[in-house]
């Protein structure tokens, strides 16, 4: 009987069929057309002046330089504050982002799906209102509770916004409901307590969604410019992607290729965490669980 060697399933098919060339048809498109505002940034950055300001626009540059890179370093010198110590500060955010939201995630995720208590099905349903609120509708609340916390000028007033992730905590305890009761169980009478279960079951388990978390977490983190702008008044504190906005901000068509250099290098951790995190997070959206 005849069987078919592409599987609709599978995330990444080891064999090139026929039957692929209906998805390439769609998928190569839609992915040039998502590739163009990356080329563009990405030559932009590379750009000698006279090619930012030529008319008709340059698209790609004929002689790439890194001129744009280096200005880029000396206005964060000129600033009073070192360039590197936007990029470390931004670096110390997002990690601590990660950890702290994946730590809480997780054990949230893990409450909700496995326990037993009263009011559950009502947090889960909090959770899930908590998902059509945009940043913007609790940006006053949020304000108030980092000022009467005494958390400006901190390293909390950075972290503290993003460590409850209802998208993140919906997304886990989805895929920890797969995760056979008779599993945790086993492992409780061979004398696991609760967290070492998490640690030793359900994290393994739980991997791409878990990585999937780790990468929201970093671009929340990553990107964010709201910390710094409203919490931070110490401009050692701050992070790379608030001057970067500052920067687009001057209107000076001279800085069109310095603002370019800084998307990208905003842009870059952000594709190389993608690459590496791709299969776990495509495992996420097709597939929760165990079968």
């Amino acid at each position: 009987m005849f069987k078919s060697k592409f599987r609709g399933s599978n995330i990444d098919p080891q064999e090139f069929t026929r039957s692929q060339l209906k998805f390439y048809a769609v998928l190569i498109p839609i992915g040039l057309v998502m590739l163009l505002p990356v080329l563009f940034i990405t030559f932009r950055a590379f750009m000698t002046i006279p090619e930012l300001l030529a008319f008709p626009p340059v698209l790609i540059p004929s002689r790439p330089t890194f001129r744009n890179f280096q200005i880029l370093w000396f206005v964060g010198d000129g600033a009073g504050v070192p360039m590197a110590r936007y990029l470390i500060n931004s670096m110390i955010v997002a990690t601590l982002t990660i950890v702290f939201s994946l730590i809480i995630t997780t054990l949230g995720a893990y409450t909700l799906s496995k326990k037993t208590f009263r009011l559950k099905a009502a947090f889960f349903k909090i959770n899930q209102a908590a998902l059509m609120f945009v940043p913007i509708a609790v940006a006053v609340p949020r304000f108030m509770l980092i000022v009467n916390m005494g958390l400006t000028n901190t390293w909390w007033a950075h972290v503290l916004p993003f460590l409850v992730m209802p998208v993140g905590l919906f997304l886990l305890k989805q895929f920890i409901d797969q995760i056979p009761d008779a599993l945790l169980e086993a492992a409780k009478i061979d004398g696991a307590n609760d967290i070492m279960v998490i640690w030793r079951v359900v994290v393994p388990l739980s991997r791409p969604a878990i990585a999937t978390i780790a990468i929201l977490a970093f671009q929340l983190a990553w990107g964010n410019v709201d910390a710094s702008n409203h919490f931070i008044t110490n401009e050692s504190m701050r992070t790379l992607a608030p001057f970067i906005h500052t920067l687009a901000g001057v209107e000076n068509p001279m800085m069109a290729g310095v603002v370019a250099a800084g998307v990208l290098m905003l842009f870059i951790p952000n594709l190389i965490i993608f690459i590496i995190m791709q299969a776990q997070l495509m495992n996420t959206m097709s597939h929760s669980g165990i079968k």
